[in-house]
């Protein structure tokens, strides 16, 4: 007589041999996945049972991951991270319901079978055999169990998950055997409660009592009939009958989770009709864990510290080791974010662009001579709902962000102006700057091939009015576009090239820009985290520092606690002294006049430049004090949106510029950041005004403020914040367009789409 297991079963070994014989000999499906015919596999039936027999005995309960505290500058906490969003109960603390509803619609005879279910196996063959196909499937409570170990074994990296999820036979087998050792083990009350513990609910939710909190903000064991078949519904496939995005879907689902109670009985068939008229009944909140949570809007930056962690070496060889290291958790992460500077930031942002306009705004916050970050926002909350997003506006895409960060404008000419004093032009350099001229050609690149302008293209000023000859401190105030593909002419434009890359200037696909004159005008898409990082080198007088989140970091484990390595910021010198403190002399006197008059601090020294780009898609401020930098962009996400004749923040705009929406998002939460702080000067540069009378570039017909009262200069590649004595600053109609394929991009001039996404 063969040998059973106390719960009345065959053996392990008796069970393996007859599940995979009638399997194989079916050649149909095995826990959902068909098999191939019994020659296909290769394998006899006690060849099967001998590879399941040398099986390591070794399958052990995943540790669930420890709280990881995410800590401000100051200590104070802004979030707490799990790698899951879980919290574990006793089966005893789950709605009996609940307890009834996952059996019914998962595995309705697991009481009755032991690890496998053969009757279970035989069905979906038949009903697999009818459909022509895998329709059906026949694991068992225990092996979805088993299943489960192995993804959350295998944390967040995609391999190992798809590892632990293969369709393979070798895979199954491995989950029969472990399978068998649970049910020996536990028993089925614990594979329950362990099972309810550790499965997805969708939504961001690990185990019931998330899920409960989560759909209905009640904690699990006061769940009622509908709610539980819900819940239970969702397992099979939680972005399918997602309850939050597809109500219909969800609804229906439930349903036939009632309608199963009831025929295994759970329920009478009146209860089921009752609970299927009623409505879903969802109370959502937001999970209790993870960045989501942060405080005062620093979720976009808690984000980023977790894309650091897991990005980075110093936190492990490989990207298995780091994830290893951020799911066990038990970490105390102090960050180099200012609880002063992130509240000014979103203090500002809140009050100048609403989270349901049809534009966005970003924000950041970088310390010269240190990169630390001090504070990270965006108008639009971080979230899964209407008008939230999850993407970070403010870095690049492998950090969160935008796929090519945002097209600059002209904020991109200070650099090409750094470039060039580099090489011993003088900061009165002139050039005859003509209203509208063919792209110089050839211009000399960092190889052998010069670029040359193969299709004639043409880069014109803004207005009729912009024509040479200009110096270079009013054709940074104008923005002349042809002054400065001019000087990229001059200088050629691998010290261009040079100069960004001693700025970290890349695109927000990580991507270096192109080597094309057309580099002046500020098309590429590039995050404001990296703008704000390269500005931050001309206010620290030519030392750029990379940037940093993370000060500190320890781990808990078991009761002792250890130091981690952390990632340092590196500084180097991207260019002279003289050189910053020309560019800072060319960007400062904010306060008298120019166009970005409303973004100026009273009480300090600062800089910027502001930047508006084609079609008014985008709209930027980046700016510094000698010891704050910041970059604010204004814009669609998707690049989908013209800011003419639109409502942002409450106010009416009939045309948006650079200084006039982000200027004062900027001139809000420095004043913010900084307020009780030193106020250290720059060391200024007398550049000479040119010896002649230049009325260019004014129009007294257009002289005039905007509707808050700001002047500006309508220049679709951006404007310079520089005063002028005069105050006499206009909006001249725009004129200034790109080529044909400018933003698309083109094989002769390189260029290529900004901010995307």
């Amino acid at each position: 007589m063969p040998k059973k297991r106390s719960g009345g079963g065959l053996s392990p070994t008796q069970q393996a041999a007859k599940f995979l014989g009638v399997s194989v000999l079916a050649g149909a499906v095995m826990a959902g996945i068909a098999l191939p015919a019994a020659g296909a596999l290769g394998l006899a039936a006690k060849g099967s049972v001998q590879g399941f027999d040398d099986i390591p005995d070794n399958l052990k309960s995943p540790s669930l991951s420890q709280r990881t505290t995410i800590l401000d500058s100051k200590g104070g906490q802004i979030a707490t991270v799990y790698s899951r969003d879980r919290t574990v109960v006793d089966l005893k603390d789950i709605s009996p319901y609940m307890q009834k509803a996952i059996v019914a619609i998962e595995d309705s005879r697991f009481y009755q079978h032991g690890a496998i279910d053969l009757k279970g196996i035989l069905r979906a063959v038949n009903q697999n055999a009818q459909n022509g196909g895998v329709a059906q499937g026949a694991s068992t409570l225990t092996q979805q169990l088993v299943k489960n170990y192995f993804v959350e074994e295998a944390g967040d990296d995609p391999t190992k998950v798809a590892q632990a999820t293969q369709q393979t036979i070798g895979r199954k087998i491995r989950e029969l055997k472990y399978a068998i050792q649970l049910e020996e083990k536990l028993g089925k009350k614990k594979i329950l409660e362990n099972y309810l513990n550790i499965t997805f609910f969708g939504e961001q939710a690990y185990g019931i009592e998330a899920a409960s909190q989560r759909y209905f903000s009640k904690p699990a064991k006061k769940l009622n009939l509908q709610e539980a078949a819900l819940l239970a519904g969702i397992v099979q496939s939680p972005s399918r009958y997602d309850p939050v995005n597809d109500e219909e879907e969800a609804l229906k689902r439930r349903n036939t989770v009632l309608q199963r109670m009831a025929e295994v009985h759970d329920i009478s068939q009146e209860q089921a009709d009752a609970a299927k008229e009623t409505k879903l009944g969802l109370h959502v909140s937001q999970p209790k864990n993870g960045c989501i949570t942060a405080i005062k809007g620093a979720s976009f930056f808690c984000k980023y510290v977790e894309k650091v962690f897991l990005s980075d070496p110093v936190f492990g060889k490989t990207k298995e080791e780091r994830a290893k290291v951020w799911n066990q958790g038990g970490l105390t992460i102090r960050t180099t974010l200012d609880p002063q500077s992130q509240a000014s930031i979103q203090d500002s942002l809140k009050d100048h662009v609403y989270k349901s306009d049809k534009v966005a705004a970003a924000a950041t916050l970088v310390e010269p001579g240190t990169g630390k970050i001090l504070g990270m926002g965006q108008s639009k909350p971080y979230g899964y709902g209407k008008n939230e997003t999850e993407y970070n506006y403010s870095v690049n895409y492998a950090m969160g962000g935008s796929n090519y960060g945002f097209p600059t404008g002209s904020t991109f000419k200070p650099f090409v102006a750094a470039a060039a004093l580099e090489q011993g032009r003088p900061a009165t350099q002139e050039y005859s700057s003509p209203n509208k001229m063919p792209y110089p050609s050839p211009v000399q690149t960092c190889s052998s091939k010069p670029w040359t302008n193969q299709a004639n293209e043409q880069v014109p000023n803004e207005s009729a009015s912009e024509q040479g000859p200009y110096q270079l401190k009013e054709a940074m105030a104008k923005s002349v576009n042809t002054y400065f593909v001019q000087m990229i002419s001059d200088i050629g434009l691998c010290p261009v090239m040079n100069q960004i890359d001693k700025l970290g200037v890349v695109q927000g696909n990580g991507d270096k820009l192109p080597e094309v004159p057309a580099i002046a005008l500020g098309s590429k898409g590039i995050s404001p985290l990296t703008m704000a990082t390269a500005y931050a080198a001309f206010a620290s007088r030519g030392m750029y520092c990379t940037p940093i989140a993370i000060e500190s970091i320890s781990q808990q484990v078991g009761e002792r606690e250890k130091s981690l390595d952390v990632p340092k910021s590196t500084c180097s010198r991207a260019m002279s002294e003289t050189t910053a403190d020309t560019v800072n002399s060319l960007l400062s006197g904010v306060i008298d006049s120019g166009t970005g008059q409303q973004a100026g601090l009273t009480d300090r020294a600062n800089a910027g430049k502001t930047g508006t780009t084609d079609e008014r898609r985008n709209a930027w401020f980046v700016g510094y004090t000698p010891n704050l930098s910041g970059a604010v962009w204004v814009g669609s996400a998707t690049q989908q949106v013209k800011m003419r004749g639109i409502q942002i923040g409450g106010s009416y705009y009939d045309k948006v510029y650079g200084g006039q929406v982000p200027g004062p998002i900027w001139r809000d939460l420095m004043t913010g950041a900084l307020e009780g702080k030193d106020a250290p000067s720059f060391n200024l540069i007398n550049i000479p005004d040119p010896v002649k009378d230049k009325g260019k570039g004014q129009d007294d017909d257009n002289r005039g403020r905007g509707r808050h009262g700001g002047r500006g200069n309508d220049n679709t590649t951006g404007n310079t914040i520089v005063g002028q004595s005069d105050g006499g600053v206009t909006f001249p109609t725009p004129s200034f367009s790109f080529p044909d394929g400018f933003i698309q991009g083109n094989t002769n001039s390189g260029n290529g789409n900004g901010g995307q996404r």
